[in-house]
């Protein structure tokens, strides 16, 4: 089991950016595959982008040249690096992590996008 708390959120403005931080704890974090998803009332969650224990990253189109996920294992904690930021990237963004059929989520942080 992993308790994840994110962190980076706030207001920007379009074209801006920002770096979004997902601190673990409670478990063996190295292993673990971790996301960042993110959602809006009304829509369903979406994937943001993934990176597996081995460093392998994959990223949504939505975001693809935008947005890079990284990890860094000495410090159990995973980021997601936001350029070029749009009004449409508002969202509640929460970090996931995966290991087999075990799931755990973090509470969120939200990010604005507006001028």
């Amino acid at each position: 089991q992993v308790q994840l708390v994110e962190s980076g959120g706030g207001l920007v403005q379009p074209g801006g950016s920002l770096r979004l931080s997902c601190a673990a704890s409670g478990s063996i974090f190295s292993i673990y595959t971790m996301g960042w998803y993110r959602q809006v009332p009304g829509k369903q969650r979406e994937l943001v982008a993934v990176i597996t224990a081995g460093g392998s990253t994959n990223h949504a189109d939505s975001v693809k040249g935008r947005f890079t996920i990284s990890r860094d294992n000495a410090k159990n904690t995973v980021y997601l690096q936001m350029n070029s930021l749009k009004p449409e990237d508002t969202a509640v963004y929460y970090c996931n992590a995966v290991l087999g059929s075990f799931s755990s989520w973090g509470q969120g942080t939200q990010v604005t996008v507006s001028s």
